[in-house]
């Protein structure tokens, strides 16, 4: 007998509608996977042989062959068990047919027959609802990443039994619903602009870094508070949009870094990889790819300390995500591309000892060192990066203020009123901030007065800059207009974003 359902897996960010069918025939008894299984596919056979026999099933032994459908596409999923497990119940007799025809199935099975939350559930049941199947059966713990989907019916089942008896119809089981999530109080942070004492200069720096999605690069002697700087910038992004957010949880759904409790991630990523990582770390990798930092970051910060200490090679392959928003990772099996776009935000020492150019002590490098350590980072890298400052020692009487600094929830709403003015602006050009405008959009979008045109020219000649570096001290140069709420970008703008582009290290 004949039977089919439908199950999933993951592509890149995107789910993947896998038709899983099931032939019982005469002959001697076999059960073979076929379809571009992996190792993990083809275990499910073991699994599911042994969860139906023990959720009270005995099934005849006959020749069963099963193919999941594209055949050209790598399965990769262990939640491939359940539609295989319904598919053989329907084509032995023992479940209908036409329910299993018209839902789809994602859960790993157990040895004895419970059902377990699997990873990327969220772009599966997106994708579910695009193929138009309305009725999703899965795992406790990926019930709350199937709700976020509107308009499909989801049923969370705890073991294969309870299933068999909801659509034999000896059971009734009510569809999940989605619960009411406590309000979340976004004004308070447990890492506040209020905390930090001084470094007015790179306040105002991550401001405008916040405000257009600039990337930034802080130089400084040891604690002199880049880190700790850093570690705020979450707490004055704006708010994502309900696009932003789904994005973000479906990456961290494929990833397996999405809680079980946990629905929609609302708070924007803020990864902070160690220096030691790789470049397939960086970016992903993988026989099948799976997403990296640059991914994890997506919509958020990413945030690399001690610059220099990182591979050049990991360093290298942030050039192209920086500059398109997107990496893409071809591999034998497949070609994917993945999402990128985030706010890199580096900090680094001047030196290897730390102390070159501090009022308080003396450098110890030679010439030679400074010039390895620095050549660490190339000059199309160093390019990228939009803005560039020093973030000098706090003076005693800076770090003794009792007067309190200005709190990242009052920085937030000069941010947020610079991100909505950003958004009018490009709410036909389907992006989010200046940072991502093309070299056409500033044209379009950057309207400089005389005096700031005059001033760029000069600026352009005396520091002999590339055409990509101009395309970015006008992108800042529009983001500092924004905050002021002026149409024209002014001198004043374009004098700020030019010195927020200091050449601090010499490549």
């Amino acid at each position: 007998m004949f039977a089919q359902t439908y199950g999933s897996t993951t592509f890149g960010v995107n789910g993947i509608l896998i038709q899983v069918e099931v032939d019982i025939a005469n002959g001697l008894p076999g059960f073979e996977i076929v379809g571009l299984p992996d190792a993990a596919v083809k275990e499910s056979k073991e699994r599911v042989r042994t969860a139906i026999k023990n959720s009270g099933v005995k099934l005849r032994q006959e020749k069963i062959t099963i193919n999941l459908a594209p055949a050209d596409i790598k399965k990769d999923s262990s939640g491939l068990d359940l539609p295989i497990a319904i598919g053989l119940l329907a084509a032995y007799g023992i479940v209908p047919v036409t329910i299993c025809q018209n839902s789809m199935f994602a859960a790993e099975l157990s040895l004895e027959g419970k059902l377990r939350g699997i990873h990327g559930l969220l772009p599966m049941a997106i994708h579910c609802k695009e193929s138009k199947i309305k009725t999703i059966f899965v795992a406790p713990e990926n019930i709350n990443e199937a709700l976020l989907v509107e308009g499909l019916t989801v049923y969370a089942v705890e073991t294969l039994t309870e299933l068999i008896a909801f659509l034999t119809g000896e059971k009734v089981v009510e569809p999940a619903l989605k619960k009411i999530a406590d309000p979340v109080e976004i004004d308070s942070f447990a890492e506040d602009f209020a905390d930090v004492q001084g470094q007015f200069v790179a306040k105002r720096a991550l401001e405008i870094a916040a405000a257009g999605g600039h990337n930034i690069l802080m130089v400084g002697p040891p604690g002199a508070g880049k880190t700790m700087l850093a570690r705020r910038v979450s707490s004055i992004l704006p708010t994502m949009s309900n696009q932003e957010a789904l994005e973000v949880t479906k990456i961290y759904s494929i990833a397996g870094l999405l809680r079980q409790s946990e629905g929609l991630i609302t708070n924007r990523p803020f990864r902070s990889p160690h220096h030691t990582i790789s470049s397939a770390g960086m970016i992903g990798g993988g026989t099948i790819p799976k997403p990296g930092e640059v991914t994890l970051s997506h919509h958020g910060v990413l945030f690399l300390d001690e610059l220099p200490e990182f591979g050049k090679s990991t360093l290298e392959v942030l050039r192209q995500p920086l500059e398109d928003g997107m990496v893409t990772i071809s591999r034998v099996n497949a070609s994917i591309a993945f999402p990128a776009s985030l706010m890199l935000v580096t900090a680094m020492n001047p030196c290897p000892c730390g102390f070159l150019g501090d009022s308080e002590h003396v450098c110890s490098c030679t010439a030679n060192e400074i010039k390895r350590y620095t050549k660490k980072i190339s000059g199309p890298l160093l390019d990228r990066i939009d803005i560039h400052i020093q973030v000098p020692r706090v003076e005693y009487k800076e770090l003794t203020e009792t007067k309190p600094a200005e709190a990242s929830i009052v920085i937030r709403s000069r941010v947020e009123a610079a991100r909505c003015v950003q958004l009018n602006r490009f709410k036909k050009n389907k992006i989010f901030c200046n940072a991502q405008m093309s070299h056409a959009m500033l044209k379009r979008h950057c309207a400089l007065t005389p005096e700031a045109e005059s001033l760029l020219e000069l600026v352009f000649k005396k520091m002999s800059l590339s055409a990509r570096s101009y395309d970015r001290i006008i992108k800042v140069s529009r983001t500092i207009a924004d905050l002021d709420h002026s149409e024209q970008i002014t001198d004043h703008h374009a004098a700020e974003a030019v010195q927020l582009r200091n050449n601090l290290i010499q490549i």
